[in-house]
């Protein structure tokens, strides 16, 4: 169990599905550098790690994937040069490892049609691909899979068996796509694929993709899952941050040790590597704060999704406030108290709990101009005077009965208090 909410780099950002091992292995080590001491520690393997062609975010229907006599999927070797001669991932999870970091992969729901359509064997059982897959079950923006039928013998056996290999890779943190929203069609085989999970013998963080999740089934994901998430791909769009603000005030609820909303990656910094090396975030440096600020007291998991080899000074001090990564780690009970139009903007107000004693709360400016907001201090349900750090200039502030607040356009205010 996840007792806080993981935080990593994954590829998918910068590179879509044609990652390749060097610069898994150069982000691995400006991670261990930079940011292993303010808590970053997962690095993942996006999508399509299988396919030798991958050259970009497109996928090639109908692909063909390196695959073992068991049905399995195993990393293409002129991407991941040190997984020849069957060795898999073991030796850049060993490689991230002895960086003092956890390695892990995409996986998507399901078995590999070309498994099916050539009726491979599965290990540990005498049924094959063709015997347990459920052709019906397909992923709609990938070709690569067909679902499994739950109900079939040797289904289980198949999960078990993929699980087996991965714990013998290494593997600390397992992506599955294809899964989280599809629900309740698919529900037997994502409680079949945790269960195998649980029972491989080795600790690993089951994250569920793609949203947006389904509300009604919270308790479901809570059970089977680390992390879920709560929306489609995320890019650096206004428009998907300003959706971000009304899907964590449904979801906040369900943070918790051992299950968290996923609000996805944080695409900063150069992202989109495959089509253009001069390609950065189009988010603005407030959009950037805004972004970390709800997603850390809302306490999503937070993964990077940019090049960070690339990383500009600003980049890297948006990961590195201290104040920030520690309300990430001890907020409870985060919830949005009000969303207001004051003086012809848009204001939304966080607060929680600091497990550390006094509490958090943020001011964002969800409007179209810079602003100033008088704060009733009885809306934090606070004492009725507060000794405050402003997270991310330092700033101390004593508030009493109310706190005047400017707050920039796209932008936040976010304070601890005593």
């Amino acid at each position: 169990m996840t007792k806080t909410s993981p935080m990593g780099w994954n590829s998918w950002d910068c590179y879509g599905a044609a990652v390749t091992e060097d610069i898994v292995r150069k982000n691995a080590e400006f991670m261990a550098k930079n940011l292993k001491q303010y808590g970053w520690e997962y690095v993942v393997v996006d999508i399509q790690w299988s396919a030798p062609n991958a050259k970009s975010h497109e996928y090639d229907p109908f692909t063909e994937l390196c695959m073992d006599e068991y049905s399995r999927l195993i990393p293409a070797e002129n991407r991941f040069p040190s997984s020849a001669g069957g060795k898999g991932f073991a030796p850049l999870a060993e490689y991230v490892h002895s960086l003092g970091l956890k390695f892990g992969i995409h996986i998507m729901r399901g078995i590999p049609r070309q498994a099916v359509h050539r009726n491979t064997k599965i290990k540990g059982t005498d049924k094959t691909a063709r015997e347990i897959a459920k052709t019906a079950s397909i992923c709609a923006w990938n070709t690569d899979m067909y679902g499994v039928d739950p109900a079939k013998e040797g289904a289980r056996a198949y999960y078990d068996s993929i699980f087996e290999l991965y714990a013998s890779w290494g593997v600390d943190f397992i992506k599955c796509d294809d899964i989280a929203r599809e629900l309740p069609h698919e529900e037997a085989e994502l409680v079949m694929l945790s269960e195998s999970l649980r029972s491989c013998g080795r600790d690993m963080v089951l994250s569920l993709s793609p949203g947006a999740a389904l509300l009604e089934k919270a308790e479901l994901y809570k059970q089977v899952s680390d992390m879920w998430r709560i929306t489609d791909d995320f890019w650096d769009k206004w428009e998907l941050l300003y959706a971000m603000f009304e899907r964590a005030e449904k979801w906040c609820t369900h943070s918790g040790a051992g299950h968290w909303p996923d609000a996805d990656m944080l695409p900063i910094g150069p992202i989109l590597q495959d089509y253009d090396a001069a390609n950065r975030t189009k988010f603005t440096e407030n959009e950037q704060i805004t972004m970390l600020t709800l997603w850390s007291i809302f306490r999503s998991p937070l993964m990077i999704g940019g090049e960070m080899t690339g990383f500009d000074e600003f980049t890297i001090s948006l990961l590195t406030n201290e104040e920030i990564l520690k309300m990430h780690k001890n907020a409870r009970h985060s919830h949005q108290v009000w969303r207001r139009e004051i003086n012809d903007s848009e204001y939304i107000l966080w607060t929680a709990a600091n497990a550390e004693g006094g509490g958090y709360f943020a001011l964002f400016n969800a409007g179209e101009k810079d602003g100033t907001v008088k704060l009733d201090l009885a809306d934090l349900e606070a004492a009725d005077k507060l000794d405050c750090t402003e997270l991310w200039s330092g700033e101390k502030t004593v508030f009493d009965g109310f706190a005047e607040i400017t707050v920039p356009s796209h932008g936040v205010k976010a304070f601890r208090f005593e």
